[in-house]
């Protein structure tokens, strides 16, 4: 994955290391909820493999992303991906021509059919385009008022609040990041990392050291890698097995989509599941990773924003260590 404007920090290295892979779901809309959340859990469930579900539980208004067409690389992708076979055409009319219908409401009982089924559940938003357009540039009153919103209603749905948040669209803020310490979350994966460097962190904003572990995303999604360099849904998986040959120095974090790889790409989706298994990785939830750290070993990384190809706008990204004394130490 080539990461624009990424920073060198020193590599983590890794002792006795087993294979894993962790699985974070994304659910974004409303159609996301109802066909490709059980369509993954079928999935899942077929192969033995864990995950994460990380759900947007207010109004699926996504239809108002239109607004990006003016952002660099957002047509570019909206054509490599097929949009409207992905989404259906009424979610791309969500919150415009038509209402956006109230997500939390309206799949209340399979957000805790997923939850029985075995798997975390936890936060992706409350309005993904609403968050994923404005929270890089929003008070901290507007951001603990949308993160509160969607921490009530997760607690509606399970009557306990989520202990992890993954952010829509990896736009995450330091009015959000200091809000990871004070909702309850034992841990969040908001952010994305080079494969070779990613490891779970404490995120470090202006000097500031953030109380709550990030477990980053390492490796690239399909729908960043499906129209470049030749790359189509046909060999996609083949190349993402590429790049997982060899274990990596930490962990491998993979993140999918409900509206993507729980339809349209459900088959490739099945094909890494079996690839992975045969390259010797268990595959496991971000929590799994989460239990096996210790917060006293944990390292420092700065938390910066950056482009990744493939994908428009600017992402948090685990940038270089922050006490890179330390680092250089443990190697």
């Amino acid at each position: 994955m080539n990461i624009a404007h990424w920073h060198n920090c020193s590599h983590m290295k890794s002792s006795n290391h087993n294979k894993i892979l962790a699985l974070k779901i994304d659910v974004d809309t409303l159609r996301g909820t109802q066909i490709g959340v059980p369509a993954l859990i079928r999935a899942l469930k077929k192969h033995q493999a864990d995950a994460t579900f990380l759900f947007s539980l207010g109004p699926d208004n996504t239809g108002r992303a239109i607004k990006r067409v003016f952002r660099k690389g957002f047509l570019g992708k909206v054509k490599r991906t097929s949009a409207v076979t992905h989404y259906g055409f009424p979610t791309l009319l969500y919150g415009t021509l038509l209402p956006g219908p109230d997500i939390g409401k309206r799949c209340a009982d399979i957000l805790r059919i997923t939850r029985d089924e075995g798997f975390e559940c936890g936060i992706h938003t409350w309005d993904h385009v609403k968050w994923q357009d404005g929270v890089m540039n929003a008070s901290a009153m507007w951001t603990k008022s949308e993160m509160t919103a969607a921490q009530d209603r997760f607690t509606d749905i399970y009557k306990e609040p989520a202990k992890t948040h993954g952010a829509a669209g990896w736009q995450m803020s330091k009015h959000a990041l200091r809000l990871t310490q004070s909702m309850g979350f034992d841990y969040c994966s908001d952010g994305r990392a080079d494969p070779a460097l990613a490891t779970p962190h404490f995120p470090v904003v202006n000097g500031e050291i953030i109380d709550c572990p990030q477990i980053p995303t390492s490796l690239p999604t399909l729908d960043e890698l499906i129209g470049i360099d030749g790359i189509s849904e046909t060999n996609v998986a083949a190349h993402l097995l590429k790049m997982t040959e060899m274990a990596p120095a930490s962990n491998h974090v993979f993140t999918l989509h409900a509206e993507l790889e729980g339809m349209r790409l459900l088959p490739v989706f099945e094909q890494l599941l079996i690839g992975w298994k045969a390259q010797g990785y268990k595959l496991i939830s971000t929590r799994t990773i989460f239990e096996t750290l210790r917060r006293d070993h944990l390292p420092y990384f700065n938390a910066v924003h950056g482009e990744i190809v493939g994908r428009s706008g600017s992402l948090l990204l685990q940038g270089p260590a922050f006490l890179p004394e330390i680092v250089q130490s443990e190697n």
